[in-house]
């Protein structure tokens, strides 16, 4: 069993958001600022991070840009608003990288975006890492980047088993997780 006890300011949080942080659509994509809602205890569990950790950042598949159903102007507003809404919480988030093509290195479960982030955060070390996600695609990434612990929230995926190999901890939602550092 991973202990989330011994996490302090030394450790990095990689964090999914459609179905982490909000309302996921299924089967379609968050378009617009009106269509996202944060997850009950989103921003209190921000608040903790930003405490508890030291690099936050969210990594994001949104094809429903290159599928020209999203406009990137959109996909930005959403960005900015959420994150000012986080940090009028208490929280932090330090960048958000996105991936908006159909196939690239960049989209998970492959790692260019956390290499990105690597190369942004020089700081990072993988062996104090965690990575927070809903789908099996963000627990490869995680695995494929060689964070430390995984954790898989079955907001939206009920039908994956939980003792997959990917998978290291289950909570059923962001504030069971900050509650737990």
């Amino acid at each position: 069993m991973k202990n989330l006890k011994n996490i302090d300011s030394s450790w990095t949080l990689f964090i999914d958001r459609d179905g982490v942080m909000n309302d996921e659509k299924h089967e379609d994509y968050i378009h617009t600022w009106d269509e996202f809602k944060f997850y009950e205890g989103v921003k209190e569990a921000f608040e903790i991070f930003n405490k508890k950790l030291g690099i936050i950042v969210i990594i994001t598949n949104q094809r429903g840009v290159a599928k020209g159903v999203t406009k990137i102007e959109d996909l930005h507003l959403i960005h900015k608003n959420m994150q000012e809404e986080i940090e009028a919480a208490g929280g932090r988030i330090d960048q958000i990288y996105v991936c908006t093509e159909m196939e690239s290195e960049n989209r998970k479960p492959n790692t260019g975006m956390g290499l990105q982030a690597m190369k942004d955060f020089p700081e990072i070390n993988l062996s104090k890492s965690l990575m927070i996600g809903n789908t099996l695609s963000d627990m490869k990434f995680g695995r494929n980047l060689g964070v430390a612990i995984n954790i898989f929230l079955p907001t939206t995926r009920k039908e994956i088993p939980l003792d997959h190999p990917d998978i290291d901890l289950v909570f059923d939602d962001l504030i069971s997780v900050a509650k737990a550092l």
